[in-house]
């Protein structure tokens, strides 16, 4: 049987790669992003775009309405502004708070309720090594650690009942929020790590489909360290 997956802020990045990979497993993707307008990503018979803005909390139970069951949910979609904490506007902590945490609550909330009845469901919450171990960007850090705490809540609260709840933290990543790091950070993060080089999108990516697809129901509540060596443990 097809697996129907929503994978959000699935059309650039870590996203984008996720996205190919369900496809190339033959999945039915629903794909929510704010804009699709660069081109990078477009409908076909398995990629269903859907455009909206996660930051949007109270419209969401609408949205997974309207999409109807979904056998995996990959809350993927996350910002960074990389702005000193003591000169941080509200806005862009309020933008940061309801899409880096308060959306993905919200739609794992939602698609849990027919989850529930099947008794089945893979979730994946896409945090971040800055969640671990703090960050320069204070609330990006904040939102990331509540997001990997969110998936042991989630997992305690919904594991009982079949639903596989997962977290990845990557490191930095080549993609387009790498931009946003200063030069001397990207010079000392490299040198941290095993292999002197950033992680590529597709190697978040396959991690976030084995723990979606593959990976033992017995790994639950557990987030998967992707970071070459920076925070070994």
């Amino acid at each position: 049987m097809q697996k129907t997956v929503l994978v959000t802020g699935g059309n650039k990045g870590i996203g984008l790669e996720t996205t190919k990979l369900f496809r190339q497993l033959g999945c039915k993707v629903f794909v929510v992003a704010r804009d699709f307008s660069d081109g990078t990503l477009r409908a076909s018979t398995n990629i269903v775009p859907k455009p909206f803005d996660l930051t949007d909390i109270d419209r969401i139970p609408q949205l997974v309405a309207e999409l109807g069951h979904i056998d995996i949910l990959i809350n993927n979609a996350g910002v960074m502004h990389s702005i000193p904490y003591d000169n941080y506007p509200q806005e862009k902590i309020d933008q940061m708070v309801k899409l880096n945490i308060e959306a993905p609550v919200a739609l794992i909330r939602e698609v849990a309720k027919s989850m529930l009845r099947t008794n089945s469901g893979r979730i994946v919450n896409n945090a971040s090594i800055a969640g671990q171990i703090g960050h320069p960007d204070v609330w990006y850090g904040i939102t990331k650690a509540g997001l990997i705490n969110a998936t042991k809540s989630f997992a305690r609260i919904l594991g009982p009942k079949g639903i596989v709840i997962n977290a990845v933290a990557p490191g930095p990543v080549e993609t387009d929020m790498l931009n946003v790091i200063p030069e001397e950070r990207k010079k000392v993060i490299k040198s941290m790590v095993y292999t002197n080089r950033f992680a590529m999108p597709e190697d978040v990516a396959r991690a976030i489909v084995w723990l979606a697809t593959e990976c033992p129901e017995y790994i639950n509540g557990t987030c998967l360290d992707i970071n070459n060596g920076a925070f070994p443990r």
